[in-house]
Protein backbone atom coordinates (compact mmCIF):
# COMPACT_ATOMS: atom_id res chain seq x y z
CA UNK A 1 0.00 0.00 0.00
CA UNK A 2 2.96 2.27 -0.16
CA UNK A 3 2.93 4.00 -3.17
CA UNK A 4 5.80 6.81 -4.19
CA UNK A 5 5.38 9.42 -6.57
CA UNK A 6 7.37 9.53 -9.35
CA UNK A 7 9.21 12.79 -9.78
CA UNK A 8 8.83 15.11 -12.91
CA UNK A 9 10.92 17.66 -14.70
CA UNK A 10 9.88 20.93 -13.91
CA UNK A 11 8.28 22.96 -17.23
CA UNK A 12 10.38 25.62 -16.38
CA UNK A 13 13.81 25.13 -17.91
CA UNK A 14 17.15 25.95 -15.46
CA UNK A 15 18.09 28.38 -17.22
CA UNK A 16 14.75 30.36 -17.09
CA UNK A 17 14.00 33.40 -14.70
CA UNK A 18 11.09 33.71 -13.16
CA UNK A 19 10.45 38.14 -13.64
CA UNK A 20 7.49 39.93 -14.07
CA UNK A 21 9.53 40.98 -17.58
CA UNK A 22 9.46 37.43 -18.71
CA UNK A 23 5.96 37.43 -20.41
CA UNK A 24 5.94 34.29 -22.57
CA UNK A 25 7.03 32.53 -19.42
CA UNK A 26 4.33 33.87 -17.23
CA UNK A 27 1.64 32.90 -20.27
CA UNK A 28 2.36 29.22 -19.92
CA UNK A 29 0.73 29.37 -16.92
CA UNK A 30 -2.74 31.82 -16.92
CA UNK A 31 -5.70 30.50 -18.05
CA UNK A 32 -7.41 31.45 -21.31
CA UNK A 33 -9.69 33.80 -18.91
CA UNK A 34 -6.47 35.13 -17.38
CA UNK A 35 -6.56 32.84 -13.96
CA UNK A 36 -3.31 31.59 -12.40
CA UNK A 37 -3.07 27.95 -12.98
CA UNK A 38 -2.62 25.53 -9.87
CA UNK A 39 0.45 23.73 -9.09
CA UNK A 40 -1.28 20.45 -9.87
CA UNK A 41 -1.46 21.29 -13.31
CA UNK A 42 1.19 22.83 -14.38
CA UNK A 43 3.59 20.27 -12.53
CA UNK A 44 5.81 23.51 -10.79
CA UNK A 45 7.41 23.17 -7.43
CA UNK A 46 6.05 25.73 -4.39
CA UNK A 47 8.62 27.75 -4.03
CA UNK A 48 8.47 28.32 -8.28
CA UNK A 49 4.37 28.65 -7.64
CA UNK A 50 4.91 31.42 -5.29
CA UNK A 51 7.49 32.97 -7.70
CA UNK A 52 5.30 32.70 -10.65
CA UNK A 53 2.01 33.95 -8.50
CA UNK A 54 3.75 37.12 -7.56
CA UNK A 55 5.73 37.94 -10.89
CA UNK A 56 1.90 37.29 -12.88
CA UNK A 57 0.09 39.83 -9.91
CA UNK A 58 3.05 42.13 -10.75
CA UNK A 59 2.89 41.99 -14.48
CA UNK A 60 -0.58 42.58 -14.34
CA UNK A 61 -0.07 45.83 -12.06
CA UNK A 62 2.35 47.08 -14.60
CA UNK A 63 0.34 46.40 -18.07
CA UNK A 64 2.29 43.41 -19.13
CA UNK A 65 -0.91 40.80 -18.49
CA UNK A 66 -4.36 41.76 -18.64
CA UNK A 67 -6.29 41.04 -15.57
CA UNK A 68 -8.83 39.70 -17.62
CA UNK A 69 -9.32 38.46 -21.27
CA UNK A 70 -12.69 38.86 -22.40
CA UNK A 71 -14.41 36.24 -25.20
Amino acid sequence: MNSTRQRTSSPIQPGEIITYKNVDLLRRFITDQGKILPRRLTGVTAKEQRQLAKSIKQARILGFLQFLYKE
